[in-house]
């Protein structure tokens, strides 16, 4: 469904409350507008009340997936954003089921990855249209890839976005990570609060990963996680196949 006024309550919930799992596009630009109509702003209703933001991204009309570590009470979508102040034609949709891992483990974000139902289905348009999923792993790494989100773009502040910003990021060789069902990157640049459960694009327009977690490394730097899509596909389609078309 549309909405033709301003999104009053994400517009009055911009500051971020200091969770330091979700991430931030550091280092990153503004995106063209409606460049990434794969998008989404997930709005998370907390049990005390709070609205707090993750990302994601569409998968069908039907489907979104994001981190599982975006747990809340009760969601809305957002397709359709660039400029969180101009949502005249962005659709808003409640979350109707939840699909996390259920061998999710919150300790090590292990498993970080959940699908979510829409209770009625996104409208299609050029500035909404899913992103396709990248198949089973061949062992190879991808050479480039990006991130985009609405987190924080500044480290010195605690303020989201308005604007959906992306960066360029490349994959490291990690056992650990691959160990972990994760891919890797590393550097200052790198998604962080408020980006989380949005995706890892790689240079063939899929979606590769789901951003999870960060943590210093020993040389000093960011590591960034994101949970491996090719290794969690076989799970991806048996949800979906039931409950509606994969795209």
């Amino acid at each position: 469904m549309f909405i033709n006024c301003k999104l009053v309550i994400l517009i009055l919930m911009l500051t971020l409350d200091g969770q330091v799992l979700t991430g931030n596009i550091i280092g990153g630009h503004e995106s063209v507008p409606h460049s990434r109509p794969y998008m989404v702003l997930l709005e998370r209703h907390m049990m005390n009340s709070k609205i707090r933001h993750c990302g994601g991204f569409l998968l069908n009309e039907d489907f979104v997936m994001t981190a599982a570590h975006c747990d809340a009470s009760s969601y809305n979508v957002l397709l359709g954003v660039h400029n969180v102040r101009k949502s005249s034609e962005t659709q808003n949709i409640p979350v109707v089921q939840t699909f996390p891992r259920k061998d999710y483990d919150a300790t090590d974000f292990k498993n970080d990855i959940m699908l979510l139902k829409l209770s009625s289905k996104a409208n299609f348009n050029k500035n909404v249209k899913p992103i396709a999923l990248a198949g089973q792993d061949d062992g190879s790494l991808p050479k480039s890839c990006l991130i985009s989100g609405w987190g924080r773009s500044d480290r010195n502040n605690n303020y989201m976005s308005l604007v959906l910003m992306e960066a360029n990021v490349t994959l490291i060789d990690s056992r650990q990570c691959a160990k972990e069902n994760s891919y890797c990157t590393e550097g200052e640049t790198g998604p962080g609060e408020g980006d989380s459960g949005g995706p890892l694009v790689c240079e063939d327009g899929k979606a590769y990963g789901v951003v999870s977690s960060s943590k210093p490394n020993q040389n000093g730097l960011q590591t960034y996680s994101y949970s491996k899509i090719p290794d969690y596909r076989s799970w991806i389609d048996s949800i979906m196949e039931p409950n509606g078309k994969f795209c």
